[in-house]
């Protein structure tokens, strides 16, 4: 996924690490604001528009767990990283509590701290598709309306699909000719991700297949260990 202008509102009072941490992921082609303290980090999140905060937790005036509880308040969605020099585990319990996304001890390898980063922001926005309300699709030849679980193929009248059929195809179509992540399908649909429900997905898709087989234009593909592609031919030709 694309880092560039992806925002992110790192708050650190150490103002050598803060620098530090700053250059190095704006290096990576994000967009860093630095504040250095959690008084000055709220100040600055509600003047802006931002896809990512990352805060110390130990931080003079207001620590980062207060800091997050109010941002919170603002944004329930935004993802939040917390960076602690204190492993104790009543403190991770206590990040997780007020909604941190992650948790990195002090010191830390920025690498991992970037893979975390990228493994968020692709998870929102992947969820965020998801949540879409949009309920009318156009997939080759086939009008699909996941309101009525209506899949028409030009002229014919309707096939009328299940609820797992019609909300999977919907994902799908949502993701038409790009990467619908398996692991999402479950848990949206199935609520769990364990080998009964991946088998019983496999299944489901089987079932779209031979629906969507009146058109050689649409076809979907199974990703290997990562998910399936609806693929509309004449449009990934263009």
């Amino acid at each position: 996924m694309e880092t560039e202008n992806k925002k992110i509102l790192l708050v650190e009072d150490d103002p050598n690490f803060g620098t530090v941490l700053k250059d190095y992921l704006a290096m990576n082609d994000y967009d860093v604001v630095h504040a250095k303290n959690g008084m000055e980090g709220f100040e600055k999140f509600k003047k802006d528009d931002y896809d990512l905060c990352i805060l110390d937790v130990m931080m003079p005036y207001k620590d980062g767990f207060t800091l997050a509880k109010e941002i919170r308040e603002k944004n329930e969605d935004i993802p939040i990283i917390f960076l602690t020099a204190k492993a104790m585990k009543e403190d991770v319990l206590k990040g997780y509590k007020v909604g941190a996304d992650d948790y990195l001890n002090k010191p830390f390898d920025s690498e991992v701290l970037l893979m975390k980063i990228k493994a968020i922001i692709q998870r929102k926005a992947t969820d965020s598709i998801a949540d879409s309300k949009q309920f009318e699709f156009e997939i080759g030849n086939f009008h699909l309306n996941s309101k009525l679980r209506f899949l028409t193929y030009k002229k014919e009248e309707p096939s009328k699909l299940s609820p797992k059929e019609n909300e999977l195809l919907r994902l799908l179509a949502l993701h038409k000719n790009d990467l619908m992540p398996r692991e999402l399908a479950l848990t949206k649909i199935w609520r769990d991700d364990n080998y009964f429900t991946s088998r019983s997905m496999d299944v489901y898709i089987a079932k779209l297949r031979k629906y969507l087989s009146k058109d050689d234009g649409v076809e979907i593909i199974n990703i290997h260990g990562e998910g399936f592609r609806l693929v509309v031919k004449d449009e990934v030709d263009q």
